[in-house]
């Protein structure tokens, strides 16, 4: 029996019973029946709010959960996204005696295992702190994981698990689905990140990807000094990347710099398949010389070879302004599912290019239409990928740094020219050209097999033995909801004249008869005017609601590219 994971369930219940007796007021007005009430965005950025405190209050285990969800518009409204991308870690480091129980533990006496140890924390995070030393007379950076954490996550976990049933009532069957996956995927990831030895594998290999790039530093990790819980690195101080007062102190070029951390993301997603997947503020720097310095793997993921192919043709597809090759590649990633309706997403995305394009026809950015696409998702039924939210959570905040240190940056002619220069958009002009070639050839063989049935086709209309056939296709239960409409509304007028009738002509109790029947008939047509299910006009996105939206943006900042100084 895991009591604290008892107990850390009721904390669980009691923070969220507010939020969850509102939702389900939102289901049904009076909370076992009733129509739906509807939720303002107003409301529903209230609501992000309190449960962005509550997810605070919880500590590092929920932290992590609501960063989580920051890059998941599948599961959660955009407004709820907002809020959450503003969460970075805030807790305090451990006491100094607590940390040294397991650097010892892991490292043995820390000054037999260190020339030089400050015991003064440098940062302070939910599941780590990380402390600046010596070893062979070289500066390093250790990280240390929170004494303790283990047994609180797991308990969390445990918890999480056991509310998931009660979350699951109040959404749909997709939402559903995306929950569950959700709460797999973030055991698997917070599990991922309490391993110092994942982190340190994945920091090497992307290191070992910029071993020729002289723009760029990521520091090393110190073996002899790393075990699961505590990671050593070279220590490489620098400034922060937005403080752009001292970055113009120091002669640094942030156009340049811009484009070297576009490039670098570009590289790691497209090229590489391995990315660094949390890169705020505090975990970038930049050395005097312009160096670009890159902080804390914890948080990093893969990208398989068939999500960088269709990455590639996104990116080309929006440098091209190319509607349907984006909504192509975006269905083909599984961002977008194919049964949305692709004339209203067409329309979306029209919209968000041409609002974001500014005056010059070729000056518009990705975050901006990455970010409509985001708002829009919450309506549609999906499975957004994990591996592919997080790639979206990087594009979204590397331009929102890019802009900080350059706010004309051209996210769209840096990934062009990338493109262009690593031979992607040459091949796509190659497979433009056999395509064509492919379609030519497709359009004389049908023009050798047209003829002969187009003949035999009006044959048939010349002796008058031609027929046509016509399925109407009704997935929304449109026409059979007309149809019992007009049904009821005969029934309920011939009701009401044969009940006119016989009160002139007839018993009572025959008038009586007639009369309850006609009325009940009326109730029934009312109800079907009065259901949820009805039919209802689609949902139609104006320049004014991207406008609506561009304003709560820009209200909130690029809040979601800042994060405290510190290393997660």
């Amino acid at each position: 029996m895991n009591l604290r994971a008892y107990w850390r369930f009721l904390v669980v219940v009691r923070q969220f019973l507010p939020l969850a007796l509102a939702y389900a007021r939102d289901r049904h007005r009076f909370i076992l029946f009733g129509r739906s009430r509807r939720v303002t965005s107003e409301q529903r950025r209230e609501r992000a709010a309190t449960l962005l405190e509550s997810l605070l209050t919880l500590g590092p285990t929920f932290i992590k959960l609501g960063q989580l969800l920051s890059t998941r518009p599948d599961v959660l409204p955009p407004q709820y996204i907002d809020e959450f991308s503003k969460l970075q870690d805030r807790v305090p480091p451990a006491p100094w005696e607590e940390a040294r129980v397991v650097l010892e533990e892991e490292l043995g006496p820390v000054d037999e295992a260190f020339d030089d140890f400050e015991r003064e924390a440098i940062s302070g995070a939910s599941l780590g702190q990380v402390y600046r030393a010596s070893v062979d007379d070289e500066p390093v950076a250790i990280k240390v994981r929170r004494p303790g954490v283990e047994d609180l996550v797991e308990a969390d976990l445990r918890a999480i698990r056991w509310t998931l049933p009660v979350l699951l009532y109040f959404t749909d069957e997709t939402r559903s689905f995306s929950l569950e996956t959700l709460a797999d995927e973030f055991s698997r990831t917070i599990r991922q990140e309490m391993s110092y030895e994942r982190e340190a594998r994945m920091l090497t290999e992307i290191r070992d990807n910029f071993a020729d790039e002289e723009r760029v530093r990521i520091p090393s990790v110190i073996e002899s000094h790393s075990t699961p819980r505590v990671l050593t690195m070279e220590y490489v101080p620098g400034t922060k990347i937005n403080d752009v007062n001292e970055l113009d102190e120091l002669g640094v070029d942030r156009t340049a710099l811009a484009e070297t951390l576009q490039r670098s993301y570009l590289q790691m997603i497209i090229d590489d398949g391995v990315f660094h997947a949390d890169p705020h503020p505090g975990n970038l720097a930049v050395q005097d010389d312009g160096t670009l310095v890159f902080y804390d793997f914890g948080m990093s993921g893969r990208v398989d070879p068939f999500l960088q192919d269709k990455i590639v043709d996104f990116y080309a597809a929006v440098a091209d302004q190319d509607i349907d090759a984006i909504l192509d590649a975006l269905v083909e990633m599984g961002t977008l599912s194919p049964d949305a309706d692709r004339q209203l997403m067409g329309d979306v995305m029209e919209l968000a290019i041409a609002d974001a394009r500014g005056e010059d026809i070729e000056q518009y950015r990705v975050q901006q239409i990455v970010q409509q696409v985001e708002d829009t998702m919450y309506e549609f039924p999906l499975r957004l990928p994990p591996d592919l939210a997080l790639v979206l959570r990087v594009a979204t905040v590397v331009e929102g740094v890019c802009v900080t240190l350059d706010p004309d940056f051209d996210f769209i002619e840096v990934a062009t020219s990338y493109l262009r220069e690593e031979g992607y958009i040459a091949a796509g002009a190659r497979e433009f050209v056999e395509d064509r070639a492919r379609e030519a050839r497709d359009a004389v063989e049908s023009s050798v097999r047209v003829p002969p049935k187009l003949e035999s086709a009006l044959d048939r209309v010349d002796r008058e033995d031609f027929h046509v056939r016509a399925d109407i296709e009704d997935s929304d239960g449109v026409v059979r909801q007309m149809t019992r409409r007009l049904v009821l509304g005969m029934i309920v007028a011939s009701g009401t004249f044969s009940t006119a009738y016989l009160y002139a002509n007839a018993t009572d109790v025959a008038t009586v008869v007639a009369g309850v029947g006609t009325a009940l008939m009326a109730v029934l047509l009312l109800y079907s005017f009065r259901r949820s299910g009805g039919i209802r006009a689609e949902p139609q996105f104006t320049r004014q609601n991207l406008r609506e939206g561009q304003e709560d943006e820009e209200s909130s900042g690029y809040a979601r590219a800042y994060g405290p100084d510190e290393l997660e």
